[in-house]
């Protein structure tokens, strides 16, 4: 039996065989799932990594106005890319632990207020330069520019001072904060040459692979980078093209047709049946992406906290779970954290569907009547305009006039999201809190999307980062989280697994709740099995 199950596993790695056949042959010969997938995953990494070839990706949330700038990438498609020829100082790893990068150690103050990061040496970026400490340096620093419009502004505000040590980057902070390191893997801070300053989007980092083909909202090209430093466990195929497939049907079909290797966003609505498919997995994961509806807090009619409170009692969570997620999720309760983060505080009361509150609360608001616009598009999320017409039909049964505008995908996160008062959105979610608290609802955050800005919850933010008492800052944390669910500009009905496809001949592929498509690395981690 041994010798047969050998012989079904190697198939499965060599893609002639998929997942749940093997699964299925092997309880027929009396191996339980659970035995027989440890078994393909022993088998995939004796066979290891395959070199060469092409991988093709495609991706949605691309668009024709996508820069190669890390300080303002906001989707899908520019986050893939740059995480090809770029680098930060770490990753966070699917465990939670840190894949140090460009940086190969750090060490911190019993304060936790001096972290200091040892800079790889022998790595270099790939027009030929080294990579230096100072690099680092240039690159925080720009990020702390405000004229940079960074996603990362918020995160590298809490830095008093920054210097370099010979072949040590020193970070000082105003308060303590444990959980620096994992600021530091945003996808947002890859290391560029002199910080980038004089060519932000030239697309030079010390990433495996160097971008040879950027045609903004159609499609990138790249080729291996021959000086890669970890060119031994990343970076297997010789090129890599990202296609740019906003159309969830055309993205599936593209798959199906073995026009490329592996998609991203999965409608929960198909993905039962693509799973059926004999040459391709869906793969879903649970984590922190949460699916949104955003509303400007300073602008009316939604700086009336009355209107806000209606609109969150007249969505029914639920009824978005089952009907948009199809089981690939959970309910949200208007606050950015579930139990997947640490220090989670799962005693908060959820908010129920309640139309008689929401009619409560849209009589007390004193709203006009006039419609609510609320924008969406296709590419906001997949199931993005089914569910703001469920919201819309909810909301009219309370009384509430919304109204939905369709908007078009290309130009979506560059003139809709973060410019308009009230949108459908999504979030990956952030390895910590603070992280995540830090990018979106820090009063000078410039991904401040709900325009959120309260002196008392920045300054419970800060409190937090300088407590080291884990029962006292998951207390602090959850004060944070009551105030903005019950105050805040977020309506947040769901958190959604993240569902990707990918073929029977790609090989490499692991779970990671970090982000989708394996926390946006499978192009450089993933490998085509000949």
């Amino acid at each position: 039996m041994n010798d047969q199950l050998k012989h079904l596993s190697d198939r499965v790695t060599k893609g002639l065989m998929t997942r749940r056949e093997f699964v299925g042959r092997a309880a027929a010969l009396g191996v339980t799932a659970a035995v027989a997938n440890s078994m393909l995953s022993s088998a995939a990494k004796a066979a290891g990594p395959v070199k060469g070839g092409m991988l093709k990706i495609g991706s949605s949330g691309g668009e024709s106005t996508n820069t190669q700038d890390p300080a303002l990438a906001a989707s899908e498609v520019p986050v893939t890319t740059l995480r090809m020829w770029g680098e930060p100082l770490v990753n966070t790893a699917p465990d939670g632990s840190l894949d140090f990068r460009a940086a190969e150690s750090v060490e911190a103050s019993a304060d936790a207020k001096t972290w200091t990061f040892k800079i790889r040496q022998g790595v270099e970026f790939n027009n030929g330069k080294t990579l230096t400490a100072d690099d680092v340096m240039a690159t925080m620093q720009r990020h702390t520019n405000e004229d940079s419009q960074s996603g990362a502004l918020g995160i590298v505000q809490g830095i008093s001072n920054m210097k370099v040590d010979g072949d040590n980057f020193i970070v000082e902070l105003e308060t303590g904060n444990a959980d620096l390191p994992y600021l530091m893997s945003d996808y947002h801070l890859m290391i560029q040459p002199g910080g980038g300053v004089d060519d932000p989007t030239g697309a030079i980092g010390t990433g495996a692979y160097i971008m040879e083909v950027d045609e903004p909202g159609i499609r990138h090209g790249f080729k291996r980078n021959p000086n890669y430093w970890d060119a031994a466990n990343t970076g297997h195929a010789d090129e890599v093209e990202v296609l740019v497939l906003n159309d969830s049907t055309a993205r599936t079909a593209a798959l199906q047709s073995g026009q490329v290797h592996l998609i991203n966003r999965i409608d929960p609505k198909v993905a039962g049946l693509l799973d059926r498919a004999p040459n391709l997995g869906v793969k879903s994961v649970a984590g922190r992406g949460h699916y949104v509806f955003i509303m400007h807090v300073d602008t009316a009619p939604f700086d009336n906290n009355e209107l806000r409170l209606a609109l969150k009692y007249a969505i029914n969570r639920q009824e978005m779970v089952d009907k948009i997620l199809r089981g690939y999720g959970t309910i949200g309760n208007d606050m950015p954290i579930n139990k997947a983060y640490p220090l989670f505080d799962d005693t908060i009361a959820q908010r129920e569907h309640d139309l008689a509150k929401a009619a409560e609360h849209y009589k007390k608001s004193g709203h006009d009547g006039s419609p609510i616009i609320l924008r969406t598009a296709d590419g906001a999320f997949p199931g993005a305009v089914d569910a703001a017409a469920l919201f819309q039909q909810s909301a009219q049964a309370a009384g509430i006039p919304l109204e939905i505008k369709r908007e078009p995908n290309d130009g979506y996160w560059s003139e809709v999201w973060n410019v308009q008062p009230f949108c459908a959105s999504y979030w990956g979610g952030r390895p910590v809190q603070d992280q995540m608290y830090s990018t979106a609802y820090l009063s000078t955050a410039d991904w401040n999307d709900t325009r959120w800005k309260r002196d008392d919850f920045d300054a419970k933010l800060l409190a937090a980062r300088a407590e080291l008492d884990e029962a006292k800052r998951k207390a602090i944390y959850s004060e944070m989280g009551v105030s903005l669910r019950d105050n805040g500009g977020l309506i947040l009905p769901m958190f959604n697994d993240f569902v990707d496809g990918v073929a029977n001949n790609v090989g490499g592929w692991i779970e990671d709740p970090n982000d989708q498509m394996m926390n946006n690395l499978a192009s450089i981690k993933c490998w085509v099995n000949a």
